[in-house]
């Protein structure tokens, strides 16, 4: 039976919050016991193409096929996917869950002028904007009170801050491929992201040197006789790390298709709480109960902040009577101005609301 509208924007949101909250933890805890960030999200990407193929393979889920003219879009989109997600992980080797979740709570920000400026939405309306402002007051009230910003200073915060531009990026450019590039299925985007994703991904491991740390860690296991050459838990975490890294795919996806860039960005922020709640419990690295206090002020504002409505444009007629590009009175996108001068051509979303039929 096929969901309503609403019922599908509420199931890809919950599936969605679910996962993204869930990895964000998940993967600070794997590294905890397997400090190579690149190689992690590497295998995790590894596990979600394994996934497709496997499905495919026993006729178990339809999968778009790779075609060259998608690739080009879909390339410019793993950088920006790949980079982020190592700033990601390198920002939860070096700092506290909370940390990563301030900045990533400064990005509807920068998505909402995104939004407006290139994706075809109205500007924020007084309350979205005040509820922004909240947002980055909370993220403000974080850093004085955070021992490493105190400490180190702005150092501190290099790879949150690369962290907060490029995921910035990628969910504005992600939104525009989802209604630019014909995709049948959900598989389609999951299949070309971890595709093109994890060769990225084995070059920021060895810029990183974790190769080396790998063999240096295992040599040091074997000498000391040991009974695992990795930890145990650290290798159930990576598991798991991969079941939702692999929901996460869909989940993402499905979500993005369902509202706007900045609402997209924001969700990924509000489902922070459940992430915050659990790091307290479970984990002794975390951050102080005024840097709790200022977190929770940047979750309030979230919860005011209202999506943007497509524009309304009216028709301009030139050359005798043709509309000029931009939208049709239903909103419906005919022509949106390109983040930068990409390949992705303007199409209809017909392939993306076909799934499921």
């Amino acid at each position: 039976m096929r969901l309503s509208a609403n019922a599908e924007v509420i199931a890809s949101v919950v599936a969605y919050s679910f996962c993204s909250g869930s990895l964000v933890l998940v993967n600070k805890l794997c590294l905890h016991y397997l400090p190579y960030p690149s190689i992690v999200v590497t295998i995790q990407l590894w596990a979600a193409l394994l996934f497709i193929q496997l499905g495919n393979a026993f006729n178990l889920m339809d999968v778009d096929p790779i075609i060259m003219r998608f690739v080009k879009p879909y390339l410019l989109y793993t950088v920006a996917f790949s980079l982020g997600v190592y700033c990601n992980m390198k920002s939860l080797s070096l700092s506290n869950v909370e940390t990563v979740i301030v900045f990533r709570a400064l990005a509807p920000l920068l998505v909402s002028i995104f939004d407006a400026v290139f994706l075809g939405r109205e500007w924020p309306s007084l309350r979205s904007w005040g509820a922004l402002s909240v947002i980055a007051l909370g993220a403000l009230g974080y850093a004085m009170t955070d021992e490493q910003f105190q400490s180190q200073g702005l150092q501190a915060y290099f790879w949150p801050t690369l962290y907060l531009f490029v995921i910035s990026f990628e969910m504005a450019y992600g939104k525009k491929i989802i209604s630019g590039v014909d995709m049948k299925t959900f598989s389609g985007p999951v299949l070309y992201t971890n595709l093109l994703g994890w060769p990225p991904m084995l070059a920021f491991a060895a810029m990183g040197g974790e190769y080396e740390r790998l063999k240096n860690d295992v040599s040091a296991r074997v000498m000391n006789g040991e009974e695992h050459l990795f930890p145990p838990m650290g290798i159930l975490l990576l598991l798991v790390g991969c079941i939702v890294g692999t929901g996460i795919g869909y989940s993402g996806w499905f979500c993005r298709s369902k509202v706007s860039a900045a609402s997209y960005t924001l969700i990924g922020v509000i489902n922070k709480c459940l992430t915050v709640l659990v790091n307290l419990l479970i984990w002794d690295q975390h951050a102080s109960t005024d840097g709790i206090l200022s977190l929770s002020l940047c979750l309030v504002g979230g919860v005011f902040y209202k999506q943007a409505p497509i524009k309304k444009v009216d028709h301009d007629y030139v050359d005798g009577g043709t509309p000029s590009k931009g939208k049709t009175d239903d909103g419906i996108e005919l022509g949106m101005t390109p983040l930068i001068e990409s390949s992705v051509q303007s199409r209809s979303n017909r392939g993306i609301n076909n799934i499921g039929r």
